[in-house]
């Protein structure tokens, strides 16, 4: 069983080494946010499996202080995005209000 475990984890970092290719290479600050939230859930998950294989619950410690840190940096990335948007500058990578597959909420109709 333990050996199955140990392949699901190489097989989740091969995905999350994958996503640190889309961190350095990333077209825009959103897609990089986006592939540093699957290092996050993927640090987590493999984090978990090594820890259920190897016996040692001390690795699920680290694996929920890795999703907290995950989470505080997707938190941190959309204060930064609101703050650029509402001094009118665009995000970086963003798609924005001039897509025209953008539709904002009709707050009239909303409700």
């Amino acid at each position: 069983m333990s050996e199955f475990l140990l392949g699901a984890a190489v097989f989740i970092l091969g995905t999350v080494a994958l996503g640190l290719i889309r961190i350095l290479r990333g077209p825009g600050n959103v897609d990089r946010m986006l592939a540093a939230q699957l290092l996050g859930t993927g640090g987590v998950s493999a984090l978990l499996l090594l820890g259920v294989a190897s016996g040692v619950s001390a690795v699920a410690e680290v694996a929920l202080l890795l999703a907290l840190l995950a989470a505080f940096s997707s938190v941190a990335f959309v204060v930064g995005a609101a703050r650029q948007t509402r001094s009118g500058s665009p995000v970086e990578g963003s798609y924005g209000n001039d897509d025209p597959g953008f539709h904002p909420p009709d707050r009239d109709n909303a409700g």
